[in-house]
C-alpha cells in the first residue's frame, strides 16, 4: 500500500513538513467560469451594474483568495507568492446566455506547490462575479472549475490535454 502523506501514525490528517524539500519555481494555473443572461452580460460590459465593476472587484477578491488559501484549506501552507494574475474572456453560450470565464496564474518559489492557491482564486473569482450580480438574477451557472496545469515540484509538471 502507498504511504499516505496527510495523515499521522494514528490515521489522523496532519500537515505535511515539507522543510526538507528544495525551494523551486512553482507555478499553476486554474480556470472556471460563470454563466449569466444577456441582460447581466450588457450591465458587466457596459459597468452598469450597481455594485461597481464586476471584473475589477472579482479580480481583486481572486488575488486576496490566492494570499488567504492556508487560511480555508485546512492542510495548505502558508507560502509566500511571487505573483497572481487573473483574466478574462466572454463567450456566447445560447440564445440571452454568456460564459464569462477566467484564468488565474499563480506563482511562487518555495518547497510546495501552489495548485490549491490558483484553484482557490477561481473559485472566489466566481462567487464575486455571482454576488455583485445575484439581484439581477440568481440562475447564474458557476463551473466548471478545474487545474489547467501546474509546474515543479517532485510530482513533476501537468498539463490538461483537453479544454473542459
Amino acid at each position: 500500500m502507498a504511504e499516505f502523506t496527510h495523515f499521522n501514525e494514528e490515521g489522523r490528517a496532519k500537515m505535511v513538513d515539507v522543510s526538507d524539500k528544495p525551494e523551486t519555481v512553482r507555478t499553476a494555473l486554474a480556470q472556471s467560469s460563470i454563466t449569466v443572461s444577456e441582460e447581466i452580460y450588457q450591465k458587466i460590459t457596459n459597468h452598469e451594474m450597481k455594485k461597481g465593476d464586476v471584473l475589477a472587484v472579482a479580480q481583486v477578491a481572486a488575488v486576496m483568495a490566492a494570499k488567504k488559501t492556508w487560511d480555508i484549506i485546512p492542510m495548505c501552507h502558508p507560502i509566500p507568492l511571487t505573483g497572481v494574475n487573473v483574466s478574462f474572456s466572454w463567450e456566447p453560450v445560447e440564445e440571452n446566455q454568456y460564459r464569462l470565464e477566467f484564468a488565474v496564474s499563480v506563482k511562487t518559489k518555495g518547497s510546495t506547490g501552489v495548485e490549491m492557491e490558483a484553484l482557490t482564486a477561481a473559485s472566489v473569482c466566481a462567487l464575486t462575479v455571482y454576488d455583485m450580480c445575484k439581484a439581477v438574477d440568481k440562475g447564474m451557472i458557476i463551473g466548471p472549475t478545474y487545474l489547467v496545469e501546474k509546474t515543479g515540484g517532485k510530482n513533476g509538471d501537468f498539463k490538461r490535454a483537453e479544454k473542459i
